[in-house]
């Protein structure tokens, strides 16, 4: 690997037992879990995603009052924000023209005014996934002494659980899949996950709007 990508070790402020990241990386996947019954069988996504949010924002707050250094820990600071915002820039980019390409080709993509609140507010819901995913997973993966994962295995392992929770979308869950790798791959490299739930957010509005046809305002918010 390139010597300017070499992922950095980690190096934890915050006193973590073993069990206790075992216990967040089960309430991590009791969540996912919770998705396919609230989502995808009841058709609750607005009140599923709210109430995630809700929780995991008080988890966040507790902890944060009991280990002042625990945001650090987990990426949820200033430090390196920069970098890693500007190393998935070009990607994000490039990204973006081939799901606008491919929108106007199969005559997928449509515009309204629902995509603003969505490419505005997506990125919170963004951020709380990848905190999931990459500050309680595979970080604590990545810290639980008795496992002695290597870094690659953990991209991997997460990444798949990552693109489960997608399922049954076999596009979502590849897209979920490939995006996932390259964001723990940065997360290892510049611990900062707010970039993370940023390009989140915002590709995954497009993805949804212009390539499958899905305005998930309506999913949310039915009743507008």
């Amino acid at each position: 690997m390139h010597q300017a990508f070499k992922y950095k070790p980690d190096k934890s402020e915050v006193t973590i037992s073993d069990k206790r990241r075992g216990l967040e990386i089960l309430a991590v996947a009791i969540t996912g879990a919770l998705k396919y019954i609230m989502m995808d069988w009841l058709e609750l996504r607005g009140l599923y995603i709210g109430a995630a949010c809700l929780f995991w924002a008080i988890f966040i707050l507790n902890r944060y009052r009991a280990h002042k250094d625990i945001l650090k820990d987990w990426g949820l600071c200033k430090a390196d924000f920069k970098p890693a915002f500007l190393f998935l820039l070009p990607f994000a980019l490039v990204l973006t023209a081939a799901i606008i390409l491919y929108g106007l080709s199969t005559n997928a993509m449509f515009l309204n005014w629902h995509v603003i609140p969505i490419f505005i507010g997506y990125p919170a819901w963004g951020l709380i996934q990848q905190f999931l995913m990459v500050s309680l997973v595979a970080g604590n993966l990545r810290s639980i002494s008795v496992l002695h994962l290597k870094d690659n295995h953990i991209i991997v392992l997460t990444s798949l659980l990552f693109a489960l929770v997608h399922y049954p979308s076999l596009p979502l869950m590849t897209f979920a899949f490939v995006m996932e790798v390259g964001f723990i791959l940065v997360y290892f490299r510049w611990k900062n996950i707010w970039p993370l739930g940023l390009y989140h957010g915002w590709i995954a509005t497009m993805l949804l709007f212009f390539v499958m046809g899905r305005d998930l305002w309506n999913e949310l918010w039915p009743i507008f």
